[in-house]
């Protein structure tokens, strides 16, 4: 197993920062605005609720087969450190420069592009001020977090604990006031050619998202080995079981149709309908923290991979992305560098295209992480500080749900797969280049 260098970054992380990021930066938009998208590809009601479930089953397996590698390996870093140790220099690369340049700012630009829709609505704006409000937000989240990683925990805990009141009133009112009948309905005006239910599983798997981000801060847990299984693990599984009520307390309310014709804007509609025009503010409002809180979560994380490829000087001016605050430990510069990423993908790109074509292009190296369980059972054959349950059936299912999700993006959109793709190849060059210089560094 290489050797990673010491982090310099504070371990100050506990139980419940870990599982606030967790369950923080999984719950966003996704469960609030992609409830038409699953429904249109589903086809009826019970497909779309199965999608849910299904997408969750798929990342809970990834979940408890990524926790055995990540106790194993706590550096900052996360799936970057994982691929690198098992694969090699070259595929360790790809995966921290796929998280850096592509997945990581466009997973951001895609929160932040849903949270404005609700911003604009809520402050009732037009739509030419979605993209400066999501700007705005990301802007502020990252200022934040220029500071020592506790005040970005605090508020992930605090936001945590705020997501949990409009996603209580949602259930609540769904299943005791709602009189649809949440299973067995068709959305009559959507043809197959939507995509199915593959895709309908692709659309969840945005929600489910950023489980894996809290193994970036491994360097930072007060005790990974022991902490960073227990906060997949009971994270994924939390926000699995709300994931599939607030799926059927919004199907028992609005009839599917209702929810094919509204799209994004069924969350925001239902608040409105079932709590009155200032009840839907303040549900909208929770929403509108709900996604800061995913923000924040991921603005926490991804810098963390900046730092830790720049440590190595896997980066163009790795001198200035690895720099980190004396006194707080915090890594300003790579801050800095995802929030311009993010901006300029915000400014370009549709939030819903974005959210697929992310999770696609980190599909793929979650399946060599998968695929990394049984080669490192093979190298190590010592004890564990954490083994996945029912192994070998845990990391096959999450080796064929990652296939599932690959060929259904695949098919899909290809056109979107070979531009992300492409943007992932380029980072080989790049990866060349700069330790070219290096060498001539040396040399002088």
């Amino acid at each position: 197993m290489n050797q990673q260098p010491a982090d310099e970054l504070k371990r100050s992380l506990g139980f419940w920062s870990a599982i606030s990021i967790v369950v923080g930066t999984i719950i966003g938009s996704g469960i609030f605005f992609k409830q038409g998208s699953v429904l249109d590809s589903a086809g009826t009601s019970t497909l779309a609720i199965a999608a849910w479930v299904f997408g969750g089953i798929i990342t809970l397996t990834g979940g408890l087969t990524v926790a055995e590698i990540g106790a194993q390996m706590p550096y900052t870093g996360g799936l970057y450190v994982y691929i690198e140790n098992i694969y090699g220099r070259l595929l360790g690369f790809l995966a921290g420069w796929m998280q850096v340049i592509v997945y990581g700012p466009a997973i951001i630009a895609s929160v932040a592009g849903f949270m404005s829709i609700l911003m604009a609505n809520f402050f009732g704006l037009g739509a030419a001020w979605r993209i400066p409000l999501a700007v705005i937000t990301v802007v502020a989240i990252g200022i934040m977090n220029l500071f020592e990683n506790k005040v970005g925990a605090i508020f992930s805990i605090i936001t945590t604990a705020g997501k949990m009141i409009p996603i209580a009133a949602i259930i609540i009112f769904g299943l005791f006031w709602g009189h649809q009948d949440a299973f067995g309905q068709t959305v009559t005006e959507v043809h197959q050619a939507t995509g199915g239910f593959g895709v309908a599983v692709l659309a969840t798997l945005f929600g489910y998202d950023g489980w894996i981000l809290i193994a970036n801060l491994g360097g930072e847990m007060k005790n990974p080995q022991k902490l960073l299984p227990k906060a997949i693990i009971f994270g994924i599984t939390a926000v699995l079981i709300i994931y599939t009520l607030i799926t059927v307390g919004i199907l028992k309310f609005l009839p599917a149709n209702t929810i094919h014709r509204l799209g994004e804007n069924a969350t925001a509609y239902l608040a409105v309908k079932a709590f009155g025009a200032v009840g839907g503010k303040l549900l909208s409002a929770g929403i509108i923290i709900s996604m800061m809180g995913t923000l924040n979560g991921k603005m926490i994380t991804f810098p963390r991979i900046v730092y830790a490829m720049a440590r190595r000087r896997d980066l163009p001016f790795s001198r200035y992305l690895a720099y980190i605050t004396p006194k707080g430990k915090s890594p300003v510069v790579a801050t800095i560098f995802i929030i311009v990423l993010a901006t300029v993908m915000m400014c370009f790109f549709d939030p819903d295209h974005l959210s697929d074509l992310c999770v696609f292009t980190v599909y793929c190296f979650y399946l060599l992480a998968f695929f990394g369980i049984f080669i490192l059972r093979r190298k190590n054959k010592g004890p564990r500080p954490f083994s996945t349950p029912l192994y070998p059936l845990v990391p096959i299912v999450a080796i064929a749900g990652g296939i599932f999700v690959l060929v259904s993006e695949v098919l899909n959109d290809p056109a979107g797969v070979l531009l992300f793709v492409g943007i992932v190849i380029v980072g080989l060059p790049i990866l060349y280049i700069v330790k070219r210089m290096d060498q001539r560094r040396m040399k002088w």
